[in-house]
């Protein structure tokens, strides 16, 4: 047949890798001959059917040219040996050629992996068309595979982008509560840091520890339904004012509430139970266990820092007497298992707060604490 009648395969076909693997040297060559016509230059040969599962992960063919008949490993079992690599490649087309026509020999090289045949004697054309039609296919398929992955990316960076707007929302609202007795706003970061702290201790899983991070900063978000007469009084409350501020609780879990959001649903029982003592008497009556454990965290974490930090009502304790207040209220006020992971914390110097605090306790003249007993621990945080 004159060469000016062969087809030539469109340009962007033409940089496609071939492997052609055939026991018979001269029929390797007449084929790739017949390709090379076609426009094709990437083309491999191998006689050796047990080389080809190494020259598949070497070149990355986009077609598999394979004989059926060859001694040692015949052409259905070279394409068994492929499937692994079949299957990673997602559509990796294989031409059989075979001057076995049989039905039985065809459904037995489909089911082995096969796309399509080439009958011997070949027939130029014949081999340039169906090779046409396997790498349109295969172009196809890679085109849409790096669509997908393109697409796959920038749902990433999409969902990352939502993501990081809703943590920053959340917060800021945090904040909005704190600002009303915290000038800096930072209480809520630090709190967040010093349970994550607490729950990786403890051994809470990563996933739970992040968790625990993003919502113990909403613990207070209710302080912003309390009226500025109670939330920044510099003194005791009235046992009417101290009821009304334990009203945060409630206020900020009902804002919470309702969310599909897994970190809200956290959030929501923290900002309702993180007042809870361990021996019943905090605001709710919850004793020990029946306390979410994210909430017995955040309780040591809010109230240390309480401790160690200015508010309107008192000036801050030294570290080494806040650290002690909280393990004199083992078992009473708080967890145990809490409190021995604070311990173990502050052995490691992990939970000082970042910046000095004043070494005076108490708000002017009126101790906050009755160091004798006469404690309202609950001030220090509700």
């Amino acid at each position: 047949m004159p060469e000016r009648s062969l087809p030539m395969l469109p340009a962007r076909l033409r940089e496609a890798r071939i492997l052609l693997v055939d026991d018979q040297e001269l029929n390797l060559r007449v084929l790739r001959q017949v390709l090379e016509k076609s426009g094709l230059r990437n083309i491999t040969l191998t006689q050796d059917p047990y080389a080809v599962a190494a020259l598949v992960a070497l070149h990355t063919p986009d077609l598999i040219v394979v004989d059926l008949h060859m001694p040692g490993l015949d052409g259905w079992g070279v394409m068994e040996a492929l499937h692994p690599q079949l299957d990673a490649a997602g559509y990796l087309p294989i031409l059989v050629l075979t001057a076995d026509v049989t039905d039985e020999s065809r459904r037995r090289a489909l089911a082995s992996g096969a796309r399509d045949f080439l009958t011997k004697p070949i027939d130029p054309i014949e081999v340039i068309l169906r090779t046409q039609n396997l790498l349109e296919t295969r172009m196809l398929y890679l085109e849409l595979e790096l669509r997908n992955v393109d697409l796959e990316q920038r749902v990433r960076e999409r969902t990352a982008q939502v993501e990081a707007a809703q943590l920053e929302t959340l917060e800021r609202l945090a904040r909005t509560a704190e600002y009303r007795d915290d000038q800096t706003g930072r209480h809520v970061v630090r709190v967040g840091r010093v349970a994550a702290l607490l729950g990786r201790t403890i051994g809470l899983d990563d996933d739970t520890v992040r968790l625990l991070r993003l919502a113990a900063p909403l613990h207070d978000l209710g302080k912003i339904g309390i009226p500025d007469a109670i939330l920044l009084a510099p003194r005791r409350l009235e046992p009417a004012e101290f009821d009304e501020m334990k009203m945060h609780t409630t206020i900020g879990s009902r804002i919470l509430a309702g969310s599909t959001s897994t970190l809200l649903q956290l959030a929501e029982r923290i900002a309702m139970t993180h007042h809870e003592r361990w021996d019943g008497r905090g605001y709710h009556g919850l004793v020990a266990s029946d306390i979410p454990k994210a909430a017995r965290i955040v309780g040591v974490a809010d109230v240390f820092d309480a401790l160690t930090h200015e508010r309107p009502y008192k000036t801050a304790w030294p570290v080494d007497m806040a650290v002690d207040e909280i393990m004199t209220n083992r078992g009473t006020q708080f967890d145990p298992e809490i409190v021995d992971a604070f311990a173990q914390l502050d052995a490691e110097g992990l939970v000082n707060p970042p910046e000095p605090v004043p070494g005076a306790v108490g708000f002017g003249d009126r101790p906050l604490f009755d160091r004798s007993g006469g404690r309202q621990t609950e001030r220090l945080t509700g």
